[in-house]
C-alpha cells in the first residue's frame, strides 16, 4: 500500500521554498530595488504639490521648469529600478521553477509501478507542466509585488498624515476595508483554484486517452460517446473556472468603491482644511493622488493575491507528489554477486496484492526455476501472469512470501543492480523517439553493431531494418508511431537482448507476430549465448509448449506446474487452453503433444 500523503495543515506550498536557498541574494536584491522605486514613487504627490502651490500659483514658469525635471529624474531612476528587480526576480523564478521539476521529475522516476498507477499519468503531466508554471508566476509576482504594494499603501498614508492628520484619518479607516475585501475573496478562492487544477487533471486525461486511442474510437464508432464525456468534464472545468473567475471579479469593484469614496471624502475634507487656510490646493491634490496610489497597488495587489492562490494551490499539488513516499526502494547493502547454486528465480509462497484492492492478486505462488531453464506461464486474461514477472524486476512489491534471484532475497538488491540482471520486454511495446539503433542501446549504450545486429536477427527483425531508409540510423517517431505492432515488438525483443540480461522476460511480447515469425524467435531465443533463463508470458500454448517448466494461471493462483506433456495429462485448465487453440484431429493425430 501507499503511504499515503497525509498533511496536518495548509499552506505545504512552503516546504518548496527550498528550491529558491541558491537565489537568497536576487530574493532580497528583486524586493529591495522595488522599494526603491516605491520611495521614489511616493515623493511624486510632493514634488506635484510643489509646483502647483510655488509654480503655477506664483507663475513661476522657471521653478515649474526645475521640478518638472526633478520629477523626470525621479521616474528614470524608478524606471532602472524598476527593471533590475525584474530581471533579479525573473532569474530567481525560473531558477526556482527549473529546479522544481529537476526535483518532480527525478522524484516521479523514483516511484514504483503501484505509486504511478494510483497518482495517474495525467495529473502527472498537469503538475510537471501547467503547475511549475503557476508557482513560477507566483514566484515572480512575489518577488516583484507583494512587498512593494504593501509598501506604498502603507506609504501613502504616513505620507498623507505629514500632510494634514486629519484627512489622512480617511486613509485609517480606508485600508482596513479594503484589506477585508482582499483577504475575504482570497480565503473563498484558494480552496476554488485547487478544484480548477483537478478538473484539468479530468480533461487532460480525456483528451490523451481519445489521443492515444484515435483509432479505436472510430474503428467502434464512438466519437459521439467520447466527444460527450470530454464535454461533462469541459463543462465542469468551465462551471468551477466560472465561479471563480466571478468571486475574483468582485474584488475590483468593491475596492474601486471603496477607494473613489475614500476620495470624495479626502477631497471634502480637503476642501473645507483649503477653506480655513490649513492646506494648500497643492497638498489636496497630493493627498487625492496618493489615495489614488493606493487604488492602483490595491488592483495590483488583488491580481497579485488571485495569482499567489493559483500558485499555493499549484504547490501543494507538486509538493503531494513530491511527498509520496516510494514503496519500493533501494536496498542499503553493497552490489550483489551471482551465488554458485543451481536455482536462478525462485518463488516461496508468493502473494501480491494492488494497491487500493483489498483482495490478493496473486495468492501462495511456488516456483522453482534452475539457470539457463526457460519458463512459459499461461493464463486466460486477468489471471495474474504479467503480475507474476513483474515481482521479479521489483516493479511491485510481495505482500507474502518472497522471491530469491540468484539466492537472494530481490529486496536486498539495489534496484540497479537486480535490473542490471534482467531484461524485460513489456506487454505494451513501447519505443522513444530517436534512432533504431538509440533505442536499441538503452540497456548497452557501449554495443557494438555487430551486437546490435546479432540481436535484430535474434528478434527477427532483420527485414524490418533493412527496409528503412538508413537502417540502424532511421529515425524513430515518438512511441514509435511510424511503425507496426509486429515491428515495435520484434524491436523491443531487440532491445532487451543487446542488454545481454541474465533473466530475460517476454511479457505476451509476440502477440503481434505470425506463428510462424514466433516459432523462429523461439528457436533464436534457444540458442543465444549463454546460461541464460528466460520467461516468456504468453496466451498462445504454441509459444510455450517447448519450455522446460509450464506455469498455469487462474485468478491469481497457480493451477499447474509442469511440461507440456505433463500438463495435457493432469491440468485440465491447460488442456481446454491448448484444445481451443488446436483442431481435436490434430490432437489426436500429434499424439496429444501437436507441435507448430
Amino acid at each position: 500500500m501507499i503511504q499515503a500523503n497525509k498533511y496536518k495543515g495548509k499552506g505545504i506550498m512552503r516546504k518548496l521554498l527550498i528550491y529558491l536557498n541558491e537565489y537568497r541574494k536576487e530574493c532580497i536584491l528583486a524586493p529591495l530595488f522595488k522599494l526603491l522605486e516605491a520611495s521614489f514613487e511616493l515623493i511624486v504627490p510632493l514634488v506635484v504639490a510643489a509646483i502647483i502651490d510655488h509654480g503655477i500659483a506664483a507663475s513661476n514658469k522657471s521653478y515649474i521648469f526645475k521640478m518638472g525635471g526633478v520629477m523626470v529624474l525621479l521616474a528614470l531612476i524608478g524606471l532602472a529600478c524598476s527593471i533590475t528587480a525584474q530581471y533579479f526576480a525573473a532569474k530567481a523564478a525560473v531558477g526556482f521553477s527549473t529546479k522544481v521539476r529537476y526535483a518532480l521529475f527525478s522524484h516521479i522516476q523514483k516511484l514504483s509501478f503501484s505509486e504511478m498507477d494510483t497518482i495517474g499519468t495525467s495529473t502527472l503531466i498537469t503538475r510537471m507542466t501547467s503547475d511549475i508554471n503557476q508557482t513560477q508566476s507566483g514566484v515572480n509576482m512575489v518577488l516583484r509585488l507583494f512587498l512593494r504594494s504593501p509598501f506604498i499603501v502603507f506609504g501613502a498614508m504616513i505620507m498623507a498624515f505629514t500632510v494634514d492628520v486629519k484627512a489622512a484619518l480617511i486613509f485609517v479607516v480606508t485600508i482596513p476595508l479594503l484589506s477585508v475585501v482582499v483577504f475575504s475573496v482570497m480565503l473563498v478562492s484558494i480552496p476554488l483554484f485547487k478544484k480548477v487544477q483537478r478538473g484539468l487533471d479530468e480533461v487532460l486525461g480525456h483528451t490523451r486517452e481519445n489521443l492515444d486511442g484515435a483509432r479505436v474510437i472510430r474503428a467502434f464508432n464512438k466519437q459521439e460517446e467520447e466527444t460527450k464525456d470530454f464535454n461533462e468534464s469541459n463543462a465542469y472545468l468551465t462551471k468551477i473556472q466560472m465561479l471563480v473567475g466571478r468571486i475574483s471579479t468582485l474584488m475590483n469593484p468593491l475596492t474601486y468603491v471603496i477607494i473613489n469614496f475614500a476620495i470624495i471624502a479626502v477631497i471634502w475634507v480637503g476642501g473645507r482644511q483649503v477653506d480655513i487656510g490649513r492646506i494648500s490646493q497643492g497638498e489636496v491634490i497630493a493627498l487625492v493622488n496618493y489615495m489614488s496610489q493606493i487604488l492602483v497597488e490595491l488592483v495590483k495587489l488583488a491580481n497579485l493575491i488571485i495569482t499567489i492562490n493559483k500558485a499555493i494551490a499549484c504547490g501543494n499539488r507538486i509538493q503531494e507528489v513530491l511527498e509520496t513516499v516510494p514503496t519500493i526502494t533501494d536496498s542499503v547493502t553493497e552490489t550483489k554477486k551471482s551465488a554458485s547454486g543451481e536455482l536462478e528465480v525462485e518463488f516461496s509462497h508468493v502473494s501480491m496484492k494492488y494497491a487500493g484492492n483489498a483482495q490478493d492478486s496473486l495468492t501462495d505462488i511456488n516456483l522453482k526455476v534452475k539457470k539457463g531453464q526457460t519458463i512459459g506461464i499461461i493464463g486466460g486474461t486477468g489471471s495474474g501472469k504479467s503480475s507474476v514477472v513483474n515481482l521479479i524486476p521489483r516493479f511491485y512489491d510481495v505482500s507474502q512470501g518472497s522471491i530469491k534471484v540468484a539466492g537472494t532475497d530481490v529486496r536486498e538488491y539495489p534496484l540497479a543492480d537486480l535490473r542490471q540482471r534482467i531484461g524485460v520486454v513489456m506487454q505494451k511495446a513501447v519505443l522513444f523517439q530517436g534512432t533504431i539503433a538509440q533505442n536499441l542501446r538503452w540497456g548497452n549504450p557501449d554495443a557494438t553493431e555487430e551486437q546490435l545486429w546479432h540481436a535484430i536477427e535474434v528478434a527477427q527483425a532483420a527485414d524490418v531494418v533493412k527496409g528503412k531508409e538508413g537502417g540502424l540510423d532511421y529515425v524513430i517517431e515518438q512511441g514509435g508511431r511510424n511503425l507496426s505492432g509486429g515491428q515495435k515488438q520484434r524491436l523491443t525483443i531487440a532491445r532487451a537482448v543487446v542488454k545481454d540480461p541474465e533473466i530475460l522476460i517476454l511479457d505476451d511480447s509476440a502477440s503481434a507476430l505470425d506463428f510462424a515469425t514466433d516459432a523462429r524467435l523461439r528457436a533464436a531465443l534457444r540458442n543465444l549465448q549463454g546460461n541464460k533463463t528466460i520467461f516468456i508470458v504468453s496466451q498462445r500454448t504454441s509459444s510455450i509448449q517447448f519450455a522446460d517448466q509450464i506455469l498455469v494461471m487462474d485468478d491469481g493462483q497457480a493451477v499447474g506446474l509442469g511440461t507440456h506433456e505433463e500438463l495435457l495429462e493432469n491440468c485440465e485448465i491447460y488442456r481446454e487452453i491448448y484444445e481451443s487453440q488446436f483442431k481435436k484431429e490434430d490432437l489426436r493425430k500429434n499424439g496429444g503433444a501437436g507441435n507448430v
